[in-house]
């Protein structure tokens, strides 16, 4: 698995001092609010156990699950998976990410929680890469700003393997494009 990496990106240790300072972050931000973590699945399931272990304050957590890639490139088209179990109306939402790419989808769950009546809706991710921002969109709370690389590990996946190597790694070209 590992010889299929180019490069870690994100160690494990930046990825543990990022969990400490968003969760800091964030418990200043929402002390005293009702926060709700939604977790986008499958990729930033890791992400928010490690982030939500470093938050203070108190706060509930959910899950979505939406799609809008296939192999390495977004289609552009929103699925929607698997919705909340938890009214986000009244509530304070945190979207955790482990990764703001394209920005489609997290614009389109931003826009379908604002019409449910969260009293407010903010975005942390683990990795920003803008190169390839199509949607209008930034996150409130960011781990590491990446270039435009392809990259798995710590929850990010190519067909779902390698999710759970414990940092981010650049994928090599060999390991999807056949070669």
């Amino acid at each position: 698995m590992e010889k299929c990496i180019e490069k870690v990106l994100v160690s494990k240790e930046e990825i543990e001092e990022i969990c400490q300072k968003l969760g800091k972050e964030i418990s200043r931000d929402y002390a005293g609010k009702k926060l709700l973590l939604v977790s986008v699945l499958k990729g930033a399931v890791v992400f928010m156990a490690d982030l939500m272990r470093n938050i203070t304050c108190e706060c509930e957590i959910d899950f979505m699950a939406v799609s809008s890639y296939e192999g390495t490139k977004t289609t552009g088209v929103v699925k929607f998976k698997k919705d909340l179990d938890i009214n986000p109306d009244g509530c304070d939402i945190l979207l955790v990410e482990d990764i703001l790419d394209s920005g489609i989808t997290l614009a389109y769950l931003k826009e379908v929680l604002l019409q449910r009546n969260a009293a407010s809706i903010k975005i942390c991710t683990l990795l920003d890469k803008p190169a390839n921002r199509k949607a209008d969109i930034k996150a409130d709370y960011v781990g590491a700003v990446i270039p435009d690389e392809f990259v798995v590990g710590y929850g990010l996946d190519y067909n779902e393997k390698y999710r759970n190597l414990p940092y981010v790694g650049v994928l090599s070209p060999k390991a999807y494009c056949g070669k």
